[in-house]
């Protein structure tokens, strides 16, 4: 495979299940670019406006609108579409959502996640599974050391827990079924809170910060000391693209949970993150409006992943500093808002080709 995976996913069929969403949009343009020929298996897009459309991928993909709670479904697209590689992203995603829907939540993110293993399991097509879970599948103890792989998982939320579960069922999976199939690879991939153009999702605080700038409206606030490990939504998909390029080539090895984390200074607060992307749109305000109703719901104050297994045994590395995180992410939207005639696709890949190029100047292996 030498150092790269620009030439593995030509001709190859990925599937997405979740390809609607912020990540899978983003997944799909990114291989569609690489030449595999992609499949999707989502609910409808999330939210008006979306990337998904915005960047016209019903006509560049073959897809299915389909809710992954439902079994046959899948197995029936599988055994038609014969895919050589999935990436399963298809969740509820929200924290607080899962508060006011925890049975939904639980349903999507753990049954979900038992059908994909299980048509896998099936379906002798699939060589390399990659199933995206979240950082906040751990036990988290508000440690400011980064949570590895083999710590303990856990989740008080409903959606931390959702995501713990699923962890389980995946390790169940791999020890029970997968690592006695010499040609499958199977991961598991935790990483923390994706930013980029294109995210319009209800309740994220990127989203809710571009409205407010957007209509000149004042940016409401919640926890804003609350710190996240910030990234770009390409660090994490250049990880998993890497990962499933490298287990056809060795699953013994590379079969497994892994952590895809940011550089470590992008590891800021809520406030320090609106307040950089305010600079970078060069307008607004915001307010603190955190109350009684938001202590009520726990969330995280702190939560860190150690990326040391990838950076030794892929090796990866996230690529982007903080800043460069906002300016790709601002840019992305200001482009939407300015230029509405815009060839949308053509700028997202323009972007990932930009990443692209960052990563080999900067000595990624991956990325050469």
């Amino acid at each position: 495979m030498g150092n790269s995976f620009k030439d593995y996913y030509s001709r190859k069929k990925a599937l997405i299940t979740g390809h609607t969403g912020f990540k899978g949009a983003w997944l799909s343009v990114w291989l569609n670019e690489l030449g595999a020929e992609v499949f999707g298996f989502s609910l409808d897009p999330p939210s008006q406006p979306n990337i998904y459309e915005i960047c016209g991928m019903h006509s560049r993909i073959r897809e299915i609108r389909a809710d992954i709670r439902s079994y046959d479904r899948l197995k029936e697209f599988f055994l038609e579409v014969k895919p050589d590689i999935v990436f399963h992203m298809a969740a509820q995603p929200l924290v607080r959502y899962s508060y006011e829907q925890p049975r939904l939540t639980m349903e999507t993110n753990v049954l979900g996640t038992l059908n994909i293993l299980e048509v896998a399991r099936e379906c002798s097509c699939v060589k390399s599974l990659v199933v995206v879970t979240s950082d906040k599948c751990y036990e988290n103890r508000e440690q400011v050391w980064g949570y590895k792989e083999n710590d303990p998982l856990g989740g008080d939320d409903p959606y931390s827990a959702s995501k713990g579960a699923a962890e389980i069922v995946f390790r169940s999976y791999l020890k029970s079924f997968f690592k006695h199939r010499e040609s499958l690879g199977a991961v598991s991939v935790r990483a923390g809170n994706v930013i980029g153009g294109g995210d319009w999702a209800t309740d994220r605080i990127v989203p809710d910060t571009i409205r407010s700038l957007s209509k000149g409206e004042r940016i409401n606030v919640r926890s804003p000391m609350a710190i996240r490990p910030w990234q770009h939504v390409l660090e994490p998909l250049s990880g998993y693209l890497w990962l499933a390029a490298r287990l056809e080539e060795d699953p013994a090895t590379f079969s497994g949970p892994w952590n895809f984390g940011p550089l470590e200074n992008s590891a800021r607060c809520v406030r320090d993150l609106v307040e950089a992307i305010i600079g970078e749109w060069k307008s607004g305000s915001w307010i603190d409006v955190s109350g009684k109703e938001d202590r009520k719901l726990h969330e995280a104050g702190w939560l860190r992943l150690s990326c040391d297994k990838a950076h030794v045994m892929l090796p990866w590395s996230a690529v982007l500093s903080f800043d460069e995180n906002i300016k790709m992410t601002v840019r992305w939207y200001k482009n939407f808002y300015n230029f509405p005639a815009q060839n949308l696709y053509q700028f997202t890949a323009h972007q990932i080709k930009e990443y692209t190029t960052l990563a080999m100047e900067r000595g990624q292996l991956w990325a050469m």
